[in-house]
C-alpha cells in the first residue's frame, strides 16, 4: 500500500461520509442487552494507564470463578471499533470479557498521542492478564487473548513470554511488522524501505524541536476516481457511520494515523519469531478466503506449534470480520475458547 504521510495542518476538515455498506448484518456499534458494562483501567509495569470497557455476563455467579477473554482492537483503532462488538457477542457466550485500548491510543495513556511501541502494545495484554487474573470471577488459569487486526500480532508477541494467556485467536491478522518491512505481498523494495526511515529520522530532528507532529498511512479522508480499493474498503467502515468513531481527546483527523517518526518502530517488530515456542498452547487464525490480509494467518499458521488451526471464512475480506455479524464465525470462537479454557 502507498505510504500517505499528513501534516496536521492539512486535516482541519476531513470529509466524513455518512452513506455506509452495511450488508451481511454490519453492527460494529452493537450493544448487547444480556451483559453488562464496567469502565475500568490499570497500569502496565511501565506506569501507563490502559482503559477497558469489561463485559460480564447478566446473572453470571461472581462467587465461582469463571473463564475470560481480553479483546484487542484493530491497529490505528479503538475498543469503540471491532472489539467491542466481538467482546460482547463472546460474553453472550458465557465468558468475561475485555476490550482494551491500547497505549497512546483512544482512553488509554501516553503521552506521545497515536505513538508507534509494538513492544508496550504487547506489555497492555500482559497488563490486562494482571487485571483480569486479580478479580475475584476471573478464574486466572483460564485466560485467553483474542487480536483483531494488527493486534493479531501483538497477542502473538505477547503469548511467547506471558504463558498466563491460555488459548489465542486472531482474526484478519495483519504481521505489523512485516506490512511496514515488505507491504503487501512483498510489493516493497529495501530502497522504499529505507527511504521512509530516512523521512521517519529527518522528522525525529523537528519534532525535538518544537515543530509540527507528522502522520502516516491509516486510512484516506476522502475518495477519488484512483483510490486503491483496499483503502476504499478501509474508508467504508473508518471514515463513515458504519465504523467511524472519534475519541474525546482527538479529532477525526488523526483518527487510525500513527506518526510518522514513531511507526517505523515496525520495522523492527517480528511477532512470528519463536511462535513455534507458544505450542502447546492452542491457536486460531481466523481470516477471510478474500482478505488482502490473508497471507500473514497463512504464514502464522505454517510456523506455529500444534495444536492450531487456520479457519476460513467464505467470501469474507478483511474488514468484512470487523463488523459483519452474519460473516464473523462467533461459534467457532466461543467453541474454541469453551474448549481450551474448560475447568480442569
Amino acid at each position: 500500500m502507498k505510504k500517505l504521510t499528513l501534516a496536521l495542518a492539512l486535516l482541519a476538515s476531513p470529509f466524513i461520509a455518512t452513506g455506509a455498506d452495511m450488508s451481511a448484518g454490519a453492527d460494529n456499534f452493537y450493544r448487547s442487552e444480556t451483559v453488562t458494562l464496567d469502565k475500568v483501567s490499570f497500569d502496565t509495569r511501565y506506569g501507563i494507564k490502559v482503559a477497558g470497557n469489561l463485559f460480564i455476563p447478566e446473572g453470571m455467579d461472581r462467587s465461582t470463578a469463571q473463564p475470560a477473554i481480553i479483546v484487542g482492537h484493530p491497529m490505528g483503532a479503538v475498543k469503540e471499533q471491532s472489539s467491542n462488538l466481538y467482546a460482547q457477542k463472546l460474553a453472550e457466550q458465557g465468558f468475561v470479557t475485555l476490550a482494551i485500548d491500547l497505549p497512546f491510543w483512544g482512553e488509554s495513556g501516553g503521552d506521545a498521542r497515536n505513538a508507534v511501541l509494538p513492544d508496550l502494545y504487547a506489555e497492555a495484554f500482559s497488563a490486562a492478564v494482571d487485571f483480569m487474573g486479580t478479580r475475584p470471577f476471573v478464574d486466572r488459569e483460564r485466560i485467553g487473548v483474542l487480536g483483531i487486526c494488527g493486534s493479531g500480532s501483538f497477542v502473538i508477541s505477547a503469548a511467547k513470554l506471558d504463558p498466563r494467556m491460555r488459548a489465542i485467536a486472531t482474526v484478519s491478522m495483519y504481521d505489523m511488522g512485516g506490512a511496514n518491512r515488505n507491504a503487501l505481498n512483498h510489493s516493497q523494495t529495501l530502497e522504499q524501505r529505507k527511504a521512509i526511515i530516512a523521512e521517519a529520522a529527518e522528522q525525529r530532528y523537528v519534532e525535538f524541536l518544537g515543530g509540527e507532529t507528522r502522520y502516516t498511512s491509516g486510512t484516506v479522508h476522502e475518495l477519488a476516481a484512483d483510490t486503491h480499493p483496499i483503502q476504499r474498503e478501509f474508508y467504508d467502515f473508518y471514515r463513515t457511520a458504519r465504523g467511524e468513531y472519534t475519541p474525546q481527546d482527538t479529532r477525526a483527523a488523526l483518527t487510525t494515523h500513527p506518526t510518522l517518526s514513531s511507526n517505523v518502530k515496525f520495522m523492527n517488530f517480528y511477532p512470528f519469531n519463536d511462535i513455534e515456542t507458544i505450542s502447546p498452547r492452542p491457536m486460531l487464525f481466523i481470516t477471510g478466503d478474500q482478505a488482502h490480509s490473508k497471507e500473514f494467518s497463512e504464514e502464522a499458521f505454517k510456523l506455529a506449534g500444534q495444536p492450531k488451526e487456520l479457519y476460513w471464512v467464505p467470501g469474507a475480506g478483511h474488514v468484512d470480520l470487523y463488523d459483519r455479524t452474519d460473516l464473523i464465525p462467533f461459534d467457532k470462537l466461543a467453541t474454541f475458547f469453551a474448549e481450551h479454557l474448560a475447568a480442569n
